[in-house]
């Protein structure tokens, strides 16, 4: 599998898109425009056919350009790289450091389109696609873009380590609304390969990620806390509320499955719902995030695992 390598070093999870998948989703695309123009061109004929032949000819280029290739380019620009063959598909259209495209790379893109898909029949670009390691044709070479596959199977992600035992909840009262899900993205692909990356690169990597989060938020990064740490932590937060949205739905939906608590597990120690043989138990935070462990039932300490993260001097 060749992997996407951001300028920063990182490697990212997003895996090119092979020849017969990219050749699906451009028959798909090929089809919806065609009938699009052939559509367009039948209204305007009908439209213009007062006109003399030269200004029939003049409308019939404008459309050609209009449709064929400013069409293209107008729905890879707003839609990010996903036009409605690849999104069918499970593609994308993103630049070389993993990043969503912009208008020039649309049109870069479309205008060597017109030569070596629309004018050679797709030739061109299937053999620059074949000979290419990450199979770009040369509008993606030009434009410095790469197609990827988004539906990576379930079973190779990779779990986000969790941030050390002080800082969690210290973030509950961030607003994480303006954070764009592209930034969650590349912080979640930092903290997965963090232990992978040089030391310097990886500090670098996770002061900017750190900035341009803390300037999301509002909030600047905690005085003695590392710019990773920051980042787990803020990232398990977001978790928490995900998960308890979805727990708060589900006991909308289904009230009889969080069953009255238990005696002896609620307070700070939890708290026990049951529903015939099923049970659910929250999980338990200890009161003091700077101990190392909790204690068990029985009085001895239970070490909790280890995050990777060194607490503060």
């Amino acid at each position: 599998m060749s992997e996407l390598v951001t300028g920063d070093a990182v490697v990212l999870g997003l895996r090119p898109a092979k020849l017969p998948s990219r050749a699906l989703a451009l028959a798909i695309d090929l089809v919806v425009v065609w009938t699009v123009f052939i559509l367009v061109s039948i209204g305007l004929t009908v439209a213009t056919v007062t006109l003399d032949e030269a200004a029939s000819a003049a409308i019939a280029v404008a459309t050609f350009l209009l449709v064929l290739v400013g069409g293209p380019i107008a729905v890879e620009t707003l839609s990010h790289g996903r036009s409605l063959g690849k999104l069918a598909c499970g593609l994308r259209v993103v630049r070389d450091d993993g990043g969503p495209i912009r208008f020039r790379h649309a049109l870069v893109r479309g205008a060597m389109g017109v030569v070596e898909i629309l004018m050679t029949l797709g030739v061109v670009a299937s053999i620059a696609s074949l000979v290419s390691a990450r199979g770009r044709r040369l509008g993606d070479v030009f434009a410095g873009t790469l197609v990827v596959r988004e539906r990576v199977p379930a079973g190779r992600g990779v779990a986000v380590p969790p941030p050390p035992p002080w800082l969690v909840g210290r973030f509950a009262a961030l607003d994480l609304s303006a954070v764009p899900d592209e930034l969650w993205l590349a912080i979640r692909q930092y903290l997965t390969r963090m232990n992978q990356l040089d030391a310097e690169v990886g500090w670098s990597m996770a002061t900017r990620l750190s900035g341009e989060l803390a300037a999301r938020t509002g909030v600047p990064v905690p005085e003695g806390v590392p710019a990773a740490a920051y980042l787990a932590g803020v990232v398990n937060e977001r978790q928490a509320r995900d998960a308890r949205r979805v727990l708060a739905a589900a006991q909308r939906v289904s009230p009889e499955v969080a069953g009255p608590p238990v005696e002896g597990q609620s307070g700070a120690g939890g708290v026990r719902a049951a529903s015939g043989p099923m049970e659910w138990v929250a999980p338990v935070i200890p009161a003091n995030p700077g101990a190392s462990g909790v204690s068990g039932t029985d009085g001895s300490a239970v070490r909790t695992p280890g995050t990777g993260f060194a607490p503060p001097a």
